[in-house]
């Protein structure tokens, strides 16, 4: 089938600006936009076969040429073939997006992971640097971003239509997405799950930067501190030091490099720690107790905001050594040791 290259062009350039098909600005947005096209094609043929039949049936057997009915005998090989068929179409179709489904929310192993929290009416994004921003997110070109998202109270999602990105953002639980923009510019984030009378207000923009201007923007942009320091003084001034110092007489289970291994419970069960399991061992610790360890960390539900907790997370997935909890513990202990003036009080 030739398509004139003038016509091409239109259809091209119509599709790009038209709101209801957006740009392709990622690597899987190809793939996303193949399947969505064969489903169209298939439902299009679909139609006017079904259609032609309809039309070519009525004329056939019309009351003027049959004014009796007749019986018309069925066809094995006939009712096989629009059985068989139609399956195979389908089965085709749910592979192909299972797929693609497995790799649009499978991220690769070398991705930069960059949190985001959504809140009636906003989105929120915590890189690990340390840069902050409130309805904007700056990513580079050319490498793969994981998005870790969570909502601080109702059902949300996080949409990027040019990017083919669309994910639920729930409470109380990360979900993930990732992508790869390939062209720099400016595109729409929009939040497709109704949250609130201002659910059409929480949207923001995405702006994809070259590596260096990347870079740059990172150096201008940063709060002084990254994450993973931000969670060291979380995780120092709430004691967790004291019992997680890594020493053979501590109390909790050593940190360093426990994340991205296996650890036994208690009842025997083998966990993955990830950023999931980190964030309900923090918030839920009875119920992730490690085995050779007592259950005597307490809870911190609804002290620690979200933001706390990725700080804390992010932390913990840097801890290499003990050093610095074994540091912290031992000026802390001094401080309290030490003798105070009278009429002093120690902050």
């Amino acid at each position: 089938m030739h398509i004139s290259p003038v016509l091409w062009q239109f259809l091209t350039k119509w599709l790009a600006a038209s709101a209801l098909f957006p740009r392709e600005a990622s690597t899987i947005a190809p793939y996303a936009d193949a399947l969505y096209f064969f489903l169209i094609g298939m439902t299009i043929f679909g139609l006017i076969l079904v259609g032609v039949l309809v039309f070519g049936f009525s004329i056939r057997y019309r009351a003027s040429r049959s004014p009796v009915a007749t019986q018309v005998e069925g066809s094995t090989l006939l009712e096989a073939t629009w059985t068989i068929i139609p399956l195979a179409i389908f089965l085709v179709t749910f592979v192909w997006g299972a797929l693609l489904y497995f790799r649009i929310y499978n991220p690769p192993a070398n991705a930069m992971n960059i949190y985001i929290v959504g809140k009636q009416w906003m989105w929120k994004a915590e890189h690990p640097g340390g840069q902050h921003e409130i309805n904007n997110l700056h990513v580079p070109t050319g490498r793969p971003v994981q998005l870790t998202m969570i909502s601080q109270d109702v059902f949300h999602s996080f949409s990027i239509p040019d990017f083919r990105v669309k994910r639920e953002v729930i409470p109380g639980r990360y979900s993930t997405v990732w992508f790869q923009a390939t062209d720099p510019g400016t595109y729409h984030i929009f939040c497709t799950q109704y949250c609130g009378t201002k659910h059409s207000g929480m949207i923001g923009e995405v702006t994809v930067l070259t590596p260096a201007d990347y870079q740059k923007w990172t150096e201008q942009s940063t709060s002084g501190m990254s994450l993973a320091q931000n969670g060291e003084r979380l995780f120092a001034s709430m004691g967790c030091n004291a019992c997680h110092s890594g020493t053979a007489a501590a109390r909790g289970p050593n940190l360093a490099g426990v994340y991205g291994s296996k650890l036994t419970l208690t009842n025997g069960s083998q966990v993955l720690v990830n950023d999931a399991y980190l964030r309900d061992a923090i918030l839920n610790p009875s119920q992730h107790v490690t085995a050779g360890y007592a259950p005597i960390m307490p809870t911190y539900q609804g002290q620690i905001s979200e933001d706390g907790l990725i700080d804390l997370v992010e932390y913990i997935k840097n801890q290499n050594s003990n050093y610095r909890n074994q540091q912290t513990l031992g000026t802390s202990q001094s401080d309290l040791a030490a003798p105070t003036t009278p009429g002093m009080v120690k902050q």
